[in-house]
């Protein structure tokens, strides 16, 4: 059965790939990818699937452009390419057309929604965007484009991603929403209940503390990270009266490393060349208590580098944006080993993001 699937399989992309010889469908909707980007955020920017949700039925077309204090031409284009990518229902009444959300749009485009990925998207619209645009560029200069995209020095990335607080609290939303919806799965990858007391490195908007101090409640979850990523957090993102989520302020490349059972480097290593990551482990491995360990949070490639897509396109993303990339499970391993962990365990997920963890 297994080779007739897979036959099957073959020989569906070999009628795929003489169609797209005899038309190429494929490559145009490949060239056609960054206009349904902007169609999602031009929707969530300007609150679509917001009204929507907040109304107990579907509203006309012009209800929409009033409410949303648009031309009615250009809605009527906006709603009606939303709903060719299935984001939108349409009801075409008497009166003319009705709209309303999907399942889809309802539990991820609404920002009510727990599971919203409204602030990704924006983050994306605003920020990932413009980088982009200077692909071309970072592929022949080998660096990132924060100087070209926002006018800041390249040599900081962080001081680019941070460049206003309105920034920060855009690019930790945008983490919090990715981590509304993997968090749980690379948390739960491993039990991680033994380690009660964990630093979670770069922890940010702190969804992963939040998810760890959930699913192990004798854990405490220390959030290190830069001061005014601190205060940030605190202000906007973490209630005090979650006695069991902590900060420490300070720079982990620079600064000591306070003594743990367990380190989680959620996102982090994919933003650093090789040297810089063995430099971050090393530190990490001597200051974890015998027994611990490092749980490392990042998207994994193939080992040949074939795929996922997701993975090789986030690995640009960190050439635009960043100093690093994203590697296969070998290469993090090697991380590790360099770094002194000797047991190293890999969980894939399913989802955008797996988990690694090195004891020491």
């Amino acid at each position: 059965m297994k080779k007739e699937r897979g036959f099957l399989s073959e020989q569906s992309r070999n009628m795929s790939l003489a169609e797209d010889l005899e038309y190429p469908h494929t490559l145009i909707q490949y060239q056609n990818g960054f206009l349904i980007s902007k169609v999602i955020f031009a929707a969530c920017e300007l609150g679509v699937f917001d009204l929507l949700s907040k109304s107990e039925e579907t509203l006309s077309l012009r209800t929409i452009a009033e409410e949303l204090g648009t031309s009615l031409q250009g809605m009527e284009r906006l709603l009606d390419a939303c709903v060719g990518l299935k984001i939108l229902a349409v009801e075409v009444k008497k009166e003319g057309a009705f709209y309303g959300n999907t399942k889809i749009s309802s539990l991820y485009l609404t920002k009510s929604s727990p599971k919203s990925q409204y602030h990704n998207l924006m983050y994306y619209s605003k920020t990932i965007y413009l980088c982009w645009h200077y692909l071309t560029d970072a592929v022949r200069e080998g660096k990132n484009q924060s100087e070209r995209a926002f006018g800041v020095s390249s040599h900081d990335i962080f001081e680019a991603l941070y460049r206003s607080e309105e920034e920060m609290i855009k690019f930790m939303s945008g983490l919090n929403a990715i981590w509304s919806i993997c968090g749980k799965d690379v948390i739960a990858a491993f039990d991680l209940a033994p380690f009660t007391m964990i630093y979670d490195l770069g922890g940010g908007a702190g969804a992963l503390a939040q998810e760890c101090v959930s699913l192990y409640p004798n854990c405490t979850v220390t959030i290190f990270d830069l001061p005014k990523v601190v205060q940030t957090a605190k202000k906007h993102f973490v209630s005090s009266e979650d006695s069991r989520i902590n900060f420490h302020e300070g720079d982990f490349f620079k600064d000591p490393i306070p003594e743990a059972d367990l380190y989680i480097l959620a996102r982090i290593l994919h933003d650093w060349a090789d040297e810089k990551c063995v430099q971050l482990l090393t530190k990490v491995q001597k200051a974890c208590k015998t027994g611990g360990g490092v749980l490392l949070v990042e998207t994994l490639l193939n080992e040949d580098k074939s795929g996922p897509l997701e993975s090789q396109l986030y690995s640009i993303n960190m050439l635009v944006q960043t100093e690093g990339k994203e590697r296969t499970s070998t290469e993090y391993s090697m991380l590790l080993a360099a770094a002194g962990f000797k047991k190293i365990e890999i969980k894939k997920t399913g989802k955008l993001y797996d988990a690694i963890l090195g004891r020491k």
